[in-house]
């Protein structure tokens, strides 16, 4: 399951030129405003059209096309273990949860509360047992950490937790850095780290068409390291992006190019997805509104721009405002998932665990999302149509008002053809009754419960954990 066809192109073939040429023109005549004395050098010293009293660069056509075709189309983002690698360029989907919010939903007082380290841990074991969310983005801020040691400790007990690919945010060169020494060990080696790399890393350029000195640093080093990396930028339709749908595309697709662009300015050939979170905001109320169509709509066309170039996407989707795991979530990130997973996208983050906008997350909304996105694998997958499945000889056997009930035929077929949910509730009335009522949130509420419970340890053994802690005596237990 998972493979996409795609089933869905929102843009014309003439409408998707048009955002291109577009985004083109926008870095050939307006430029990308680049915060960075060093990085302009480097610009200007590989050939870019630099401005550097007003930190301008543009990008010609000619030079643009040579630097995007640097860029792999196709690469892996691997797991420890070997057995969640996500290949990427290969029209496979992938699914993540979202990333470092500051709040979340606690069910036993039914508010919301600040996140800690011990969130962390628990989201990335929420991630590493639930099958369809297939790697692990650092879920939040730990609030219970000191700034200079955040990444250090997410990224510790995020790898002690999963064995699947971890991916997160640096708020400075210095979090970039611990990340890379800390899996260094735990890779056995900066050598082995660089062959398969467990690891990747967020950035994000600011919009309008800015990137920071900062972001700059992370990219350049893990760039320059061999850590995946993702530029991806988060214009708002009418706040700092135009009020128009295509507008923010054309916005967007320049500036997620230019971050592709300057990473192989950095390293050629340096592992980087086109990043793509176009939101929009409701201009009645001036809310920020991410769970809305039009976000699911500008997400499933950014992959369309992202495949004219041949490059992986970091796509979003399965985003909603609703404050509680409710009808309102649901409807608004399966329609979001859904339309960016049959647009074909490689990555899709922010599609489990998500709340409020963004900005807070929920352990049962995990395990909802989980069931939300095995339907849509589901969905993917299509309907395998061969001799076989067809059933001729079977339709025979039973012939008009037979059953096929224990046929060996159905016990062959009865496993691969369906989705098979954990949480919906699919028993007659006076059995659920029977049943206590159980609702998708109540039996979220014990899945989450019951593994939790498991490899409260974690992944490391003793050995490893005493080698990472001489290195780095920062990392806190929980």
């Amino acid at each position: 399951m998972g493979l996409s066809l795609p089933f869905l192109t929102p843009l014309g073939t003439e409408d998707l030129k048009k955002i291109d040429q577009a985004g083109r023109h926008i870095l050939k005549n307006i430029g990308i405003k680049v915060h960075d004395a060093d990085v302009l050098d480097m610009l200007k010293d590989a050939g870019a059209n630099v401005d550097p009293d007003k930190e301008i660069v543009r990008f010609n056509e000619e030079w643009l096309d040579e630097k995007l075709g640097l860029a792999p189309p196709i690469f892996v983002l691997y797991s420890r273990d070997g057995n969640n690698d996500i290949h990427l360029g290969e029209g496979k989907v992938n699914f993540a949860n979202g990333g470092r919010v500051f709040q979340i939903l606690d069910l036993g007082t039914g508010g919301y509360r600040p996140t800690m380290l011990r969130d962390v841990v628990h989201t990335a074991k929420l991630v590493d047992k639930l099958e369809y969310i297939q790697f692990y983005i650092v879920a939040c801020q730990a609030h219970d950490i000191g700034p200079e040691h955040y990444h250090l400790n997410d990224f510790y007990h995020a790898l002690n937790h999963t064995s699947k690919h971890v991916m997160g945010g640096c708020d400075n060169i210095e979090g970039a850095k611990q990340m890379w020494e800390l899996a260094s060990i735990i890779a056995g080696g900066e050598d082995n780290l660089r062959e398969k790399p467990f690891v990747s890393v967020i950035t994000n350029p600011i919009s309008p068409l800015t990137i920071e000195s900062k972001t700059l640093n992370i990219l350049r080093f893990c760039c320059e390291q061999g850590i995946p990396v993702t530029c991806a930028p988060a214009p708002i339709a009418g706040a700092t992006a135009p009020a128009t749908l295509a507008g923010t595309l054309s916005q967007m697709h320049a500036e997620s190019l230019a971050g592709v662009a300057i990473s192989q300015v950095f390293s050629p050939g340096a592992k980087i997805l086109y990043g793509a979170v176009p939101t929009v905001m409701d201009l009645r109320k001036v809310e920020f509104t991410i769970g809305s169509v039009e976000m699911a709509m500008m997400n499933a066309a950014a992959v369309q721009l992202a495949k004219l170039y041949k490059l992986p996407i970091y796509g979003s989707g399965g985003v909603t405002e609703a404050k509680r795991p409710d009808i309102q979530a649901g409807t608004e990130k399966t329609f979001s998932s859904m339309m960016v997973a049959m647009a074909g996208a490689d990555l899709i983050h922010l599609a489990a665990g998500m709340l409020d906008s963004g900005n807070s997350i929920s352990y049962e909304q995990y395990v909802i999302d989980n069931e939300i996105i095995g339907m849509i694998r589901r969905m993917l997958a299509g309907i395998k149509v061969e001799d076989e499945t067809i059933g001729l000889d079977v339709i025979e056997k039973v012939g008009p008002g037979g059953n096929y009930l224990l046929e060996d035929h159905t016990v062959d077929h009865m496993m691969e053809e369906f989705y098979y949910p954990d949480l919906s509730v699919r028993s007659i009335f006076d059995v659920w009754e029977k049943d206590g009522r159980p609702s998708m949130m109540s039996r979220a509420n014990s899945m989450v419960k019951e593994i939790l419970e498991e490899d409260k340890d974690g992944l490391f053994d003793i050995d490893l954990i005493s080698e990472i802690k001489k290195s780095f005596p920062d990392i806190v237990g929980i």
